[in-house]
Parts: structure tokens; sequence; C-alpha cells
């Protein structure tokens, strides 16, 4: 007789609860005091994870097969990286905005 193959969903959510509890492990372990809105997002994460099996509504933030959306991984990443200690990385640039104007050229009236 054949196992069945694993449920999907079921995969999602243990893999993002780990993840949130590894999250707070580390930063508890680091001594690294989270900020409040950090603290609250993995508490209320992890809660709508176990009630509902994921932490999102809207299919178009995420996969079917997904328990956080990928705005609630990203920041999951961030909090883990700042409970390592680890720098953030260096900003990309500011896109499309006014450049400073050139620097003014002087003449010598002499030449």
């Amino acid at each position: 007789m054949r196992a069945k193959p694993p449920d999907p969903r079921a995969q999602a959510k243990r893999s993002a609860l780990n993840a949130l509890k590894r999250a707070q492990r580390a930063a508890d372990k680091s001594g690294i005091a989270l900020s409040e809105w950090e603290g609250e997002f993995l508490g209320s994460v992890t809660q709508r994870v176990e009630t509902y099996g994921r932490a999102f509504a809207d299919p178009e933030k995420g996969g079917r097969d997904q328990a956080l959306s990928a705005n609630q991984t990203l920041k999951l990443k961030e909090i883990v990286a700042k409970a390592k200690g680890e720098k953030k990385p260096m900003k990309r640039g500011k896109g499309f905005g006014r450049r400073a104007p050139p620097a003014p050229v002087e003449v010598d009236p002499d030449e």
C-alpha cells in the first residue's frame, strides 16, 4: 500500500510556523530587542497561520499552497537578519529623480 502524497498546504503551514518560531528564538537568543511592530507582526501572523492555515486572504498576494504572502516572507527574512545582526543591504538608488544642476564653469577674462 502506497503512502499518500503530502498535502502541500499542510507542509506550507508547518514550514511557516517553524520559520516564525525560529525568528522569535533567534531574536531572543541574540538579545536584540525587536520593535513593538515586529513583535506584533510575528504574533499576529503566527495566530492567523494556526487558525486559518495561511496569513493572507487575497489570492493575488501569494500562491494557493503558501502560508505567507511575498511581503510577509520578506519582512520575516528582515527580522531574522536583524536578529542575527546582519547589516541591511545597500540601497539601489533614488530612481527617476531630479539631478543637481551642473556646477558653473568660471572663465578667466584675461584669456
